[in-house]
């Protein structure tokens, strides 16, 4: 990606890479809101209990070995992104 900035750009990259830039104004409170935000999106307050069939049971617990996950954590992970808007049904 460097050999297609120029050379104002690679300057600007090389001293944001040496923290050499100076921050804006509010940016300490933005970054922290940010990580705030990013604690609380993963954060588990509530317990669920879902019955499921038996293959669909088998196929999450297959699905997750195959990604190397908890299956709790691949089943929430599909709750969430179906509500939302984010999984995507492929065809």
């Amino acid at each position: 990606m460097s050999n297609q900035l120029s050379a104002d750009e690679r300057s600007i990259l090389e001293r944001f890479e040496r923290d050499e830039l100076p921050r804006a104004p509010g940016a300490e409170h933005e970054i922290e809101a940010a990580r705030q935000a990013a604690r609380n999106t993963f954060k588990k307050t509530r317990r669920v209990n879902l019955r499921v069939t038996e293959r669909d049971f088998d196929r999450a617990h297959a699905r997750a070995r195959e990604e190397g996950i908890p299956c709790q954590t691949l089943l929430s992970s599909v709750i969430h992104k179906y509500l939302s808007g984010r999984l995507v049904e492929r065809r």
